[in-house]
């Protein structure tokens, strides 16, 4: 399919929707069950899309950087989120059962190697994935990279980002008293995982508006209230992930371990302008990795949906196509 028979986004040409040709929902133990979907052309190039979060779930618009003629798509809804069952549960959620439910759908759907596709978080586990099976990888396609490291965090959650969105930030720290705001992760955890619904859904929706607000270059800080279902799961998972250091051995083990990505070639492409996740990480990433190309997208923040950020992906993959 040519690319320009796309529909136009934002000045972006995307490829159109389509069907996704086979749903599951996958059985991967620990009482979890999992979404699964493929769309695209049944004998096509794969791509595993790994998304944001953790506990965003996948959507249908991720089906669309990806030329249907071409590539195989699989999409999946990770541990506790989206159509995932059970529902913003974090028992027996880590990220490598998340690593081990990646190779189990490649296992169960016959691929022998694939393309893995990640923004944020899930930029980080396609490299945690990637480092622990290189194997299974034929190419990586990483945006707004996160590094799952203490400064990354502390940037965040400590009051870097608040430096520049001081309005949006009293809104997320005003809500927890003086005396816990050296620690937010931590405080946050007390309320979302309290046991009261109704107080976890209120302190996942401040959890959620925090980081929704900064997403984008062209945002105003103005946000409305997440649907509650989708912001509980949201938080929860992502304070589940981040109180446990994304349950890695030791601060930036990525980068630590980059030698196993030696092979594998990869395209990172990085907002400038990206508050939730800075550039220099995915500027460091590509200073130590030979075979990874960095795009750093002028008038970009962190969203997928960035103009910028859509046409260089589509671009990135439409260039792997062969």
């Amino acid at each position: 399919m040519d690319r320009v028979a796309g529909k136009k986004r934002a000045g972006v040409y995307l490829y159109p929707q389509v069907e996704s040709f086979d749903q599951r929902m996958m059985d991967v133990g620990d009482g979890h069950r999992i979404y699964v979907e493929q769309c695209g052309h049944p004998a096509g190039l794969p791509v595993v899309v790994l998304h944001g979060g953790p506990g965003g779930g996948c959507s249908p618009a991720m089906r669309r950087y990806f030329d249907p003629s071409v590539y195989r798509v699989i999409l999946f809804d990770q541990r506790g989120c989206g159509r995932s069952r059970p529902h913003a549960s974090v028992e027996a959620n880590t990220t490598w059962h998340l690593v081990a439910d990646i190779e189990r759908i490649r296992a169960e759907l016959g691929i022998d190697r694939w393309i893995v596709f990640g923004g944020s978080w899930g930029a980080t586990l396609a490299l945690i994935y990637a480092q622990t099976h290189p194997a299974a990888v034929m190419n990586m396609v990483l945006r707004g990279v996160f590094l799952m490291t203490e400064g990354e965090l502390n940037w965040f959650y400590g009051g870097g980002a608040g430096a520049f969105w001081p309005d949006r930030w009293q809104k997320f720290a005003g809500v927890i008293p003086a005396a816990e705001q050296d620690n937010l992760i931590e405080a946050y955890h007390k309320r979302l995982f309290s046991g009261d619904v109704a107080l976890e859904t209120r302190f996942a929706r401040s959890w959620t508006a925090w980081e929704n607000a900064l997403a984008s270059i062209e945002s105003d800080g103005i946000t409305g209230d997440a649907p509650s279902d989708y912001a509980r799961a949201f938080a929860r998972l992502e304070n589940h992930y981040f109180i446990n250091r994304g349950f890695l051995e030791t601060d930036g083990q990525i980068l630590r371990d980059l030698a196993k990505l030696r092979d594998i070639p990869a395209t990172i492409v990085q907002g400038r302008y990206d508050m939730i996740c800075p550039p220099v990480s995915a500027w460091t990433l590509a200073q130590h990795w030979p075979r990874a190309g960095l795009r750093l997208i002028p008038s970009a923040g962190h969203a997928l949906s960035e103009p910028g950020i859509s046409a260089e992906l589509v671009a990135v993959m439409d260039g792997l196509r062969g």
